[in-house]
This record gives structure tokens, C-alpha cells and sequence, in this order.
């Protein structure tokens, strides 16, 4: 089996990030399927591993080509130096611009193709922003760091996928925003991405904006046929299976039961809202339309319990499958 290399982010390091890693490398199957390197400070790893109670090793390095991925050892490429005394659970300067710089640090890895994809851990908007590095979140900053114009957040949870048209915006913004070019665009990347996981032919159900779908012109101003409908159309003359602009609920119901592939949201909580509702500890936010791979937990630093090595790090480990299953395709696709 190909083993990709795939570079860990450990998130703030005020946040539960380095305690859900350092459970994460306790799995044995974490190194059967990849060769994991944490992007981070091994200070940090070691007093999360004491808090969990972990016998793991923690070995800092300057390089990839130091790593030697062995099973018990978990390897973190040293990035600056996280001061011994900053506290869990609490936003600071510190732990948002650490949080940055080893998203940098993977994203530079990764657009040379050294890495096979990015795990991130997460960080905290507030923190980031004191620290100097001002973005929504993890999507926006890597689309920055690659020089991609747009990208799209998808969402995956046991029997269901969702991609968002809108994300970090509030919701008449998010209204304003959508365009039938930016929903074509969306759907687009959701079919790629599919198709890259080996759905050659997704089922694609498109959320309307208003409730009942605009009930006929009863509901709101028309959005669906102005905004949603033309890129439908047009996606549906490629011969693409493709349903919509469909009520929410009853969308995600039948989605639930397995009509469809991925589920197009409008906005955050449209999408969000379902996808929590099935285990936030099973959920994984990939960021589609990047150069390259980029898979995350799908919950926040959680600072009221950070520090206490009750943390779950069931997302993550979920999150490095997903990682592992698209860096092989692509590699593949590479070859």
C-alpha cells in the first residue's frame, strides 16, 4: 500500500489540538495508513502527551528528511517555539500566530509536493486575529497561501456529504453573494471531487434558498429561479444527475435515506446544522478547489475543556483517512 506523507497541523496550541494528535498517534492504524508528521512544538506535544497520560515519544526535527516515521514516535517539524507558560484554554496573540505559521509551513510543503496533503487541527478566529492574521478561517487563509481565487468547504459525516456555496459570512451577505455563476462553480468542484474519490457519476441535490423553495414565488424574491436554477440547467445539459433547487428539509432527508451523493448548501448553517446533527466527533471539513489536499476536525479549539485531556479525537482520526484516501488518488492520478 502507498503511504502518503501527511503533514499535521496542531491548530492553537492553546486549544485541544496537541491532545487530540498526541491520542491520535496512539492508534495503530495511523501508521498503517500514512506516514504522519506533525507541524507544530514539541514542547507543546509533550505537556499535551503528560496531560493524556500518553508513553508516545515526541521527537522534533527541522526537515522532512529527518523523519523517519516510526510507529510510537510521533515527529514534529519545529516552528518557532510555543512559551512553555502560555496557558490552555485562552486566546492569545501567541497561540493564534503560531497557528498560522504552521499552516504556512504545511501549505509551502505541500504546493512542492512534498507532503501528500494537510490534517489540520483547529484554531481559533478570535486568537488568529490578535496574532496579526486576519481571516474567516482555515479555508480562506490556505486558498491565500496557494494563490487560489476560490474554493469551496465541504462537509462529511457518516451517510452524508455537503458542500457550501457560502460559508464565513453572515446571512444577508450570504444572500447578496450567491450568483447562479458562483452555485455553477460549487457544484463543479463537488463533482471533481467525487469523481477523484471514485464516484464517477455523483447524485447531486441543490438546496433553494428559501423555505418550501420559494413555494412558487410565495416566499422571498425569487432567488431560486434568478440565482440557483440557471447553473442547474446548464449542469444538466452535460448530462449531469443533478436535482433542485429543492426545500432544505426535505432534501436533507432524502439524503439521509441515500438519494444523493452530496448535498449543495447555500449557506453556513444550512449545511452545518444537518452534518453536526450526525456526530460533530465523526464530522471532517475538506477544503475543495485547492492545489492541493487539505482535510480538518470539524469542531472548534474548544477552550472550555482544553488542558483537561478529555478532548476526542475521533474527527481527526477521521480527518487523516480522508487525507490518506485523496493524497492516494492523487498520486495515482499523478503517476
Amino acid at each position: 500500500m502507498h503511504k502518503p506523507i501527511i503533514a499535521i497541523t496542531m491548530g492553537d496550541p492553546c486549544g485541544v489540538g496537541p491532545e487530540i494528535i498526541m491520542k491520535s498517534f496512539a492508534h495503530d492504524e495511523l501508521y498503517a495508513i500514512c506516514r504522519p508528521v506533525v507541524i507544530g512544538d514539541a514542547g507543546r506535544l509533550i505537556r499535551a502527551g503528560e496531560i493524556c497520560g500518553s508513553t508516545l515519544t515526541v521527537h522534533a526535527i527541522e526537515d522532512l528528511a529527518a523523519a523517519t516515521y516510526a510507529p510510537g514516535v510521533v515527529e514534529v517539524i519545529q516552528v518557532g517555539v510555543v512559551p512553555p507558560d502560555l496557558p490552555f484554554g485562552q486566546v492569545s496573540a501567541e497561540g493564534g500566530d503560531a497557528a498560522y505559521r504552521y499552516i504556512e509551513r504545511a501549505a509551502r510543503l505541500a504546493v512542492a509536493g512534498e507532503v501528500g496533503a494537510i490534517c489540520t487541527a483547529p484554531l481559533n478566529k478570535a486568537a488568529l486575529h490578535a496574532g496579526g492574521h486576519i481571516f474567516p478561517g482555515h479555508t480562506e487563509m490556505l486558498a491565500h497561501l496557494t494563490g487560489t481565487p476560490e474554493v469551496s468547504m465541504m462537509l462529511t459525516a457518516p451517510g452524508l456529504r455537503v458542500i457550501h456555496v457560502t460559508t464565513h459570512i453572515g446571512l444577508i451577505d450570504a444572500i447578496a453573494r450567491i450568483d447562479a455563476g458562483l452555485v455553477q462553480r460549487t457544484i463543479e468542484r463537488a463533482h471533481a471531487t467525487l469523481a477523484k474519490a471514485g464516484i464517477a457519476d455523483p447524485r447531486i441535490g441543490v438546496c433553494a434558498i428559501n423555505p418550501h423553495a420559494g413555494e412558487n414565488g410565495l416566499f422571498g424574491h425569487g432567488e431560486e429561479a434568478e440565482k440557483i436554477t440557471p447553473a442547474i440547467e446548464v449542469l444538466q445539459a452535460r448530462g449531469w444527475r443533478i436535482e433542485g433547487p429543492l426545500p432544505a428539509d426535505t432534501l436533507f432527508f432524502r439524503a439521509g435515506r441515500g438519494d444523493f451523493d452530496v448535498v449543495v448548501a447555500m449557506y453556513h448553517d444550512q449545511g452545518h446544522g444537518p452534518v453536526k446533527v450526525l456526530g460533530i466527533e465523526n464530522g471532517v471539513n475538506i477544503t475543495v478547489g485547492l492545489p492541493v489536499v487539505r482535510t480538518s476536525v470539524d469542531h472548534g479549539t474548544a477552550f472550555d475543556i482544553a488542558g483537561t485531556g478529555v478532548a476526542d479525537e475521533r474527527s481527526l482520526l477521521e480527518a487523516l483517512r480522508q487525507a490518506v484516501a485523496l493524497a492516494d488518488v492523487r498520486a495515482q492520478a499523478a503517476a
